[in-house]
């Protein structure tokens, strides 16, 4: 059944309240309108690609798509963790304003991103596109938030944060826990299922490439008209697991976690290199808007294998390190090839170019900026005057140039970590309050961008600028449907501070 316009226009109207706004669709849904490929990577450092740093891993694919496009130098996702992060990226929307502000865990399977707000597929499916999800999704497992219920036609992959790549039992494996001070016990039973669709599947290839193959054949089945993939990897999330395929072009790395996890990264980069190799062999590619990006930092907790470079801070934390990504933009017909855009951009941003590549008028939402204007030197200004995060108790802002960041401080002790690194939650989750004080940051970004230098007592009127303009935002923002319950300690400057995510 042809899908209309009237099923968008009927969920902006009943939920105008989160900024959604109805569409203005051509009436010819027709020829022209590109095909829409994101592929996003998990925990993928910034600085383990090779267009933004010359190290030890190699990523020619991804480089390539870079040289076909653009590449953006100030790129943000909006939490340093994986849930909140996608739930930002899905809607369009910071997703403080519809209530998943924090991670997602295994106790919290009875919720999910509220289903009062559309998606980037539910948009894309009312304006005629072939929807697909292929990989991770972390965004609720109950039918009411199943991804086949959030807009995409076609669904495979695991609903959880992530799961094993492949029984590390078998020949030709390579696992590593992720920091020495967990179980060293290889993984043979995947944790976390596979679904297609509503469906549980059995796996056993490596995952990387089993997702990728999916895309190939998503890919030459829809081409016959506009369609949207979102393939949405794990890798190089933990565990640490790779195949012989992908460790013997790393050998010469003798550190193990280092090894595997350069391994993954090139599964990862591999499976780029085939989805564009498929839409030019089919003659798609040069009417394809083709995007790469990270849902956030590299884990520190992987002790050292993954590199941030040059900015400070991992997942978790709100400094660079945790929410400034590798962002990639191709699409031949349309935006200028090798070139670079200096600007801050949200991962927010993808909702209304995809929008607006899909032929939707005024598809900005009330975050969300088509980007297409801006590369294309149409528009004159920058995307945005200010970029917010908030996780709880802890807040950051940027401008054009300065950042504001505050954590808690605590008086708890490394010693009170768990095993995994992280501290063990009150059964109502951490409060949101600051029962401690905070550490207050200001960061000159424009000179000094791996925030080595705190210039909060320099400049006490940025910070009240900056205090100001978050305070404003965050009044428009809505109550958390889950709590936090997750976090980690973290020594800055020479403070003890408590990262809630």
């Amino acid at each position: 059944m042809r899908i209309t316009c009237t099923y968008i226009f009927v969920v902006c109207l009943i939920f105008s309240a989160y900024g959604c706004q109805q569409p203005d669709i051509d009436n010819d849904l027709g020829a022209g309108r590109p095909n829409i490929v994101f592929i996003l990577a998990d925990d993928l450092g910034i600085g383990d690609v090779g267009v933004y740093r010359d190290g030890p891993i190699q990523t020619p694919n991804i480089d390539a798509l870079a040289q076909s496009g653009v590449k953006f130098t100030q790129a943000y996702v909006t939490h340093p963790v994986c849930s909140p992060s996608r739930a930002g990226l899905i809607t369009g929307l910071y997703q403080q304003r519809h209530g998943w502000e924090f991670n997602a865990a295994r106790r919290d399977k009875e919720y999910g991103m509220s289903v009062e707000v559309n998606t980037i597929a539910d948009t894309l499916l009312a304006l005629g596109y072939e929807t697909g999800l292929i990989g991770k999704w972390h965004l609720g497992h109950q039918a009411k938030h199943h991804p086949s219920n959030r807009g995409f036609k076609e669904y495979f992959g695991v609903l959880d944060g992530g799961t094993t790549y492949i029984d590390s039992s078998l020949p030709g494996t390579s696992y590593i826990s992720a920091n020495s001070g967990l179980e060293q016990t290889a993984p043979t039973k995947r944790p976390n299922s596979i679904y297609r669709n509503f469906e549980e599947v059995e796996i056993k290839d490596y995952i990387t490439d089993v997702f990728t193959n999916e895309a190939v054949d998503f890919i030459h089945r829809k081409q016959s008209r506009p369609f949207f993939l979102f393939l949405s990897h794990i890798t190089p999330h933990t565990p640490l697991q790779a195949t012989d395929k992908y460790t013997k072009r790393y050998s010469h790395i003798k550190d193990q976690r280092s090894r595997i996890y350069a391994s993954m990264v090139a599964s990862l980069d591999d499976s780029v290199g085939r989805v564009v190799q498929t839409l030019e062999e089919l003659g798609l590619l040069d009417n394809t808007l083709l995007v790469f990006a990270s849902d956030n930092g590299c884990a520190g907790y992987i002790e050292g294998a993954c590199s941030n470079q040059p900015f400070s801070g991992y997942k978790r934390f709100h400094h660079e390190g945790g929410i400034r990504i590798p962002l990639i933009m191709s699409w031949p017909k349309t935006l200028p090839k090798n070139s670079t855009f200096h600007d801050p951009v949200i991962s927010l941003d993808l909702y209304s170019t995809f929008t607006a590549a899909a032929g939707s008028r005024g598809s900005n939402t009330r975050d969300s900026v088509n980007l297409i204007p801006f590369i294309n030197r149409e528009a004159k200004s920058s995307p945005h005057d200010y970029l917010y995060w908030r996780s709880g108790p802890t807040v950051a802002i940027r401008d054009g140039r300065w950042k504001l960041i505050r954590y808690n401080k605590s008086p708890l002790t490394p010693n009170e970590l768990e095993k995994d690194g992280r501290l063990a939650a009150p059964p109502n989750g951490w409060s949101t309050q600051s029962p401690n004080g905070q550490l207050t940051m200001l960061y000159d970004l424009d000179a000094d961008p791996s925030e080595s230098k705190n210039l909060a007592n320099a400049h006490p009127e940025i910070v009240k600028r900056l205090e100001n303009a978050h305070q404003k935002w965050a009044s428009t923002l809505t109550t958390p449907i889950i709590p936090g319950i997750r976090s980690t300690l973290a020594e800055v400057d020479g403070t003890t501070v408590q990262l809630i995510f």
